[in-house]
């Protein structure tokens, strides 16, 4: 498989997954777009296809593949997994561009705020993806184990991108609810843990009647979404407490996610304490996914509550 190939098939699972936090966040989700000379738009996510941005869009432009030309303004960031961007001379990006594993053209003019990231796949491990598995086993000399932990921050690595790119609002929102209610946080994720991983077990078993395959998909994906923002939540944090020790006080939703990202990765590659410590990130990642409704709601328990009718006085 082609690496784009690849890079697309991930993105576009990972979209599906995340297909409710979409809701009423003012996407456009399909394979062409043209956002017009005075036209304005929330967010752009291009799948494929081709997407070309005169005018003004509020918030990021999320490319996985595709090629992309921007010559007008973008607010928030421009990230590209697998796709061809180009920044006209006119284009304006307020804050961040990251391209992976695709090419990236700047024109004189053109305007970033803050940083530009562009990381080629092809000159890190010349001839991997070229080689097919080939060049995955030929690299005997590193552990197995190694390599699978890398895979694994390279695909959180895009994930984190694709969320914090798309929903920089409320990855910062749940971020904060983090310093603020941690105990509450954890008793919630503790708890939806244990209920998800009830619901799965039950549903593996009803599988064997039929009946439990949609169930077991629906809380499948329910848990990757749960797990995915929560962790993106997390690295935030991370990186945003990091980036706030250094005087760095107003960090980018998505700079500060990464950082935090390279802080969990780290610590992840420690023996035992790493393991540890993941177990733990996913109980307070479950916890601040549900506790904040996806960064939509402070508690979105006590929101249900102040809408029951009160008792009335004696």
């Amino acid at each position: 498989m082609k690496k784009t190939h690849l890079l697309f098939v991930l993105g576009f699972a990972l979209t599906a997954a995340l297909a409710p936090l979409c809701y009423g966040q003012g996407l456009t989700l399909q394979r062409d777009i043209v956002v017009g000379p005075g036209e304005t738009q929330e967010n752009v996510v291009l799948l494929g296809g081709s997407a070309r941005v005169d005018g003004t869009v509020r918030q990021s432009v999320v490319a996985l593949g595709g090629n992309v030309v921007i010559s007008g303004t973008v607010n928030d960031s421009v990230v590209g997994i697998g796709a061809l961007i180009t920044l006209k001379s006119t284009a304006v990006v307020k804050k961040d561009v990251v391209v992976i594993g695709g090419k990236l053209t700047r024109e004189p003019g053109a305007s970033v705020g803050n940083d530009t990231v562009f990381f080629d796949l092809s000159r890190l491990v010349p001839g991997f993806m070229k080689g097919g598995t080939k060049g995955f086993f030929s690299l005997s000399i590193v552990p197995l184990i190694l390599i699978l932990k890398l895979v694994a921050v390279f695909i959180w690595f895009l994930m984190t991108m694709v969320v914090a790119g798309i929903f920089p609002k409320q990855v910062a929102f749940a971020s904060s609810q983090v310093r603020t209610s941690f105990g509450a946080i954890f008793g919630t994720g503790f708890l939806g843990f244990i209920i998800f991983t009830g619901v799965i077990i039950i549903s593996a078993f009803l599988c064997l009647i039929l009946i439990g395959i949609p169930i077991l998909l629906t809380v499948a994906v329910a848990a990757m979404c749960l797990r995915v923002f929560g962790q993106v939540a997390l690295c935030h944090f991370f990186g945003e407490s990091l980036s706030r020790s250094f005087g760095k006080h107003n960090p980018s939703t998505l700079g500060a996610s990464l950082l935090g990202l390279l802080i969990v990765s780290v610590i992840g590659f420690i023996p035992v304490l790493g393991l540890l410590f993941s177990f733990v990130l996913s109980i307070v990642g479950f916890g601040v996914a549900i506790r904040t409704k996806f960064g939509t709601a402070e508690n979105w328990f006590a929101r249900k509550q102040a809408q029951t009718p009160a008792s009335p006085q004696a």
